[in-house]
């Protein structure tokens, strides 16, 4: 068998890679969207590097873009073949890939205008909403913990990854030539101790591993409390300079994190008596789905839930819908705070609040999760001074601030502490994947200290046999 590594290889986002057995067939795991690569994001999310029409079957771990967001661009240019996923996740990529289509006609709309001034010839979005929605009738719910054939070659179970709700790691029993090989993709590893998730499962002894990267050498903060820090960033912008805090969140995950935090000081009695709006309607979605999942929180907000049955809801909340009431917030004086997606600030209705009030001091701008180097996020995490944003040049005078420990993603302890329930020489090959290059350089030395043999770094494209 062969496997390529078509997305994530090298970089964070576009998580894709295609597994090839003798017989000609061929399994797909993850099927991402390339996010804030800068000019060449939309090249590398049109082109493949494997026929679509040629692939059997798609496999999923999780429902964010970067995993999922080029399923219905795969159904379109020839996929028929069955999406695995747990239940959580067929639900939440339903609403994920539908705002994804929304976001890509207002965005191909904005640049059309830019390109017929230019000369030059129309783009196309990637799939619209009812491409959407038609590859949704292609997806098959599978529980956490059973083993699932999909033929007479391959079987799948899925283990919690504590990631977001939903999230799975994928391990595969391979029969081929009259032996039996196993192979795990991490998909995206959660923290242990979560707020909110169960940590990650263990897994079954493997001998190849596909394992994310994205804080492979860094480790997040465990003495600052996500509260703490909120409450910090409330007080000195909203309170002290009575301006606007704007945190860009990613609608899955990080915006109910931030809630279930807001809620704590609620109930603690330190929430400062402000609106908080959520202006995502995707968010909003979101959420809902979320609390029909309570099976998938830790034992800790199972128990929470007997006290408050909406740990994400606090006095002062607020959903904003429609966009007449989203462009409302930008003639409303502060003191208030925006929660709103894309957590990369790259696209979404962040970006316009981004853009109506990066230029006053009194704001303060909250970044709360890994942001792409190219990405408008990234390029404010970077400290630039000036930005440009929908063609306009801003200089930036908001205070622009992190917070790294809101991260979904483990860190390196996290990611061994994960790989530990393995036996290293009994793993032929480790792939690091879903990282920057010198991060997943220094991840490897961990790794490879850690008692794996052989553990590499595959560049996009690259195909392996594995014996």
């Amino acid at each position: 068998m062969k496997i390529a590594f078509h997305g994530a290889a090298r970089t964070v986002t576009g998580s894709k890679h295609l597994l090839t057995l003798k017989n000609g067939r061929k399994y797909l795991l993850d099927c991402g969207m390339f996010q804030g690569m800068g000019p060449e994001t939309d090249q590398l999310n049109r082109e493949w590097g494997f026929h679509p029409s040629e692939v059997d079957y798609l496999i999923l771990s999780h429902a964010h873009i970067d995993h999922t967001g080029l399923i219905p661009k795969l159904v379109k240019d020839g996929f028929r073949g069955k999406i695995f996923c747990t239940p959580a996740t067929r639900e939440l990529t339903g609403v994920l890939l539908e705002d994804s289509a929304a976001i890509q006609q207002e965005d191909i709309r904005y640049l059309n205008k830019k390109r017929i001034v230019e000369g030059q010839t129309y783009l196309k979005p990637l799939y619209d909403e009812e491409d959407a929605k038609e590859a949704l009738t292609q997806f098959e719910s599978v529980e956490y913990g059973t083993w699932h054939p999909i033929d007479e070659s391959v079987e799948f179970m899925y283990t919690d990854a504590g990631h977001i709700i939903g999230s799975a790691v994928v391990n595969l029993k391979i029969k081929e030539n009259g032996a039996v090989r196993t192979l795990t993709f991490s998909g995206d590893v959660g923290r242990y101790r979560d707020v909110i998730l169960k940590s990650p499962e263990n897994f079954p002894q493997a001998d190849y591993i596909l394992i994310e990267s994205t804080y492979g050498n860094s480790l997040h903060d465990p003495d600052v409390t996500t509260p703490d820090l909120l409450l910090k960033w409330i007080e000195e912008t909203c309170e002290k300079k009575k301006g606007k805090l704007i945190i860009p969140a990613f609608s899955v995950g990080r915006t109910q994190e931030i809630l279930f935090a807001l809620n704590q000081l609620e109930v603690e009695g330190r929430l400062p008596a402000l609106d908080y709006f959520v202006d995502s309607p995707l968010s909003i979605a979101v959420t809902e789905i979320v609390k029909k999942y309570p099976v998938l929180f830790n034992k800790s907000v199972q128990k929470l839930l007997e006290s408050d049955a909406d740990p994400f809801a606090f006095k002062g909340l607020r959903y904003i819908r429609s966009v007449d009431e989203s462009k409302s917030l930008n003639f409303r004086n502060g003191p208030f705070v925006i929660i709103s997606a894309s957590g990369m600030a790259e696209a979404g209705r962040v970006k316009h609040h981004i853009s109506n009030n990066i230029e006053n001091s009194r704001n303060t701008i909250l970044l709360v999760g890994y942001c792409e180097p190219h990405s408008l996020g990234g390029r404010l995490m970077a400290g630039a001074k000036e930005v440009n944003i929908f063609g306009i040049q801003h200089e930036v005078h908001a205070e622009v601030e992190t917070i790294r420990s809101m991260s979904a993603h483990g860190d390196y302890q996290d990611l061994t502490q994960f790989l530990s329930c393995q036996d290293p020489q009994k793993v032929k090959k480790l792939f690091i994947v879903h990282g920057e290059y010198d991060v997943q350089q220094a991840f490897r030395e961990k790794l490879i200290k850690k008692g794996f043999r052989d553990v590499e770094i595959p560049e996009l494209h690259y195909e392996i046999g594995l014996t």
